[in-house]
């Protein structure tokens, strides 16, 4: 599937926002000062501007979330537009009917822009390759293949805690081999020019040709953590686990779990990120999550302003190019 082609317009916009490859450092960067320009909205009496006044916005969520659906949904608001939420257990998708079908319905009702989160890896590029020309596709997350506005709020708060990519080491622990959102973390850092990216994990916890992926690869937490600059935590992803790929979840923490005595081999002024929903005591302890360095909460507010950012230059583009 090629992710340029279908995400941009002629003239290098986006029209549809699926996936980080296929971007590049400008798209990027554009994105971030966007954003930059939607935080102070939040400080206003009245959090509306009217960019997207007129257009209607489906949330379409055939997996569970909180944060994203949240955001997502505060995003729209906060843009000014009509807002439709799916509720799929009782959509007609349960009873038998065909995504393409659900989406040529959803289409009927004059829908400007959907945001999907689905099971299957490709579902939003199946949608994207399917609306209407001027019906915009942004991916929520798919399977274990992207997150890409995930990866974008957590590209905004580095840049706001740290200022730059180029100096910087940052270290992605956990399960990497079934995080969409550490796929998509990893081709956006190395886009920005990150210094040095790592992924920390066991063996089993990691994907095929992990070397390949534009990383160091450490099996050991302590010197994976040595003098990085940030420090990024993922869950365990045990719904999507076949198989035991680990002796327990104790024995995990012990290992790779971060710790306030393990968070002292990373430089001093270190952030502490985590994508959530959070395991308190399988990876992360409680007084690291809650502690200074953490910027937990703060990735969830930033994540507002990210996806503001993204809807508005895909109704910008739209407008140039009818």
């Amino acid at each position: 599937m090629n992710n340029a082609n279908l995400q941009l317009t002629d003239e290098g916009k986006l029209k549809h926002f699926l996936s980080i490859e296929g971007l590049n450092h400008a798209i990027l960067t554009d994105i971030l000062d966007t954003a930059e320009s939607f935080t102070s909205v939040t400080d206003r009496s009245i959090k509306k501007v009217p960019i997207l006044r007129g257009k209607t916005v489906a949330n379409l969520f055939f997996e569970a979330s909180t944060r994203t659906r949240s955001t997502f949904e505060l995003a729209a608001q906060r843009l000014s537009a009509d807002i439709l939420n799916l509720n799929i257990n009782t959509s007609a998708t349960v009873k038998g009917e065909s995504l393409l079908d659900t989406l040529h319905n959803l289409e009927a009702m004059q829908i400007d822009m959907f945001v999907i989160r689905h099971q299957d890896s490709g579902s939003a590029h199946f949608f994207a390759q399917h609306v209407h020309p001027g019906v915009s596709v942004l991916n929520a997350g798919d399977g274990q293949h992207a997150h890409p506005t995930q990866a974008m709020l957590d590209m905004f708060t580095i840049r706001r805690y740290k200022q730059q990519f180029e100096n910087l080491s940052v270290a992605i622990v956990g399960d990497i081999k079934h995080s969409r959102v550490a796929r998509s973390q990893i081709h956006a850092l190395n886009i920005l020019n990150t210094g040095e990216v790592r992924i920390v994990a066991p063996p089993t916890l990691l994907p095929k040709q992990a070397d390949t992926l534009g990383v160091q690869v450490f099996h050991d937490m302590n010197q994976g953590l040595r003098d990085v600059d940030v420090i990024i935590m993922l869950r365990l992803q045990k719904e999507r686990m076949t198989g035991a790929l680990l002796p327990s979840e104790k024995e995990y923490f012990r290992q790779f779990g971060l710790s306030s005595e393990r968070l002292q081999f990373a430089k001093h002024d270190a952030i502490v990120m985590h994508p959530g929903p959070a395991n308190r005591g399988i990876e992360i302890e409680s007084s690291v999550m809650d502690g200074n360095q953490s910027v937990i909460l703060q990735q969830v507010t930033f994540g507002i302003a990210v996806r503001m950012a993204v809807m508005s230059m895909i109704v910008s583009s739209g407008k140039e190019n009818p």
